[in-house]
């Protein structure tokens, strides 16, 4: 499997990016699914999503050539199992 590029998009790029980045590599690591992840604040994703498979974002943003997850589950825990597989599906 080619390793994939997912962003990990929030307003600011620290706080709420850092925590759905951390359960996205657990996610990944548990699925074997090779990736590298990078957080960002969601103004500088026009800039980055060159290349990447897949954003993940806890705010609103739309893509037209990227699938993009609004994934605040990973934040608050409901509904978490449905995102994580919706992550999977796409990245696998």
């Amino acid at each position: 499997m080619n390793k994939k590029h997912i962003l990990i998009a929030c307003g600011t790029g620290v706080a709420t990016s850092t925590v759905v980045c951390m359960r996205v590599k657990e996610e990944l690591e548990k699925n074997n699914i090779p990736a590298t992840v990078e957080q960002c604040k969601v103004a500088e994703l026009p800039s980055k999503i060159q290349g990447a498979d897949l954003v993940v974002t806890t705010t609103a943003y739309e893509s037209e050539n990227i699938p993009v997850i609004r994934a605040l589950s990973l934040l608050t825990g409901v509904g978490i199992e449905a995102d994580v597989q919706k992550i999977i599906d796409i990245l696998s």
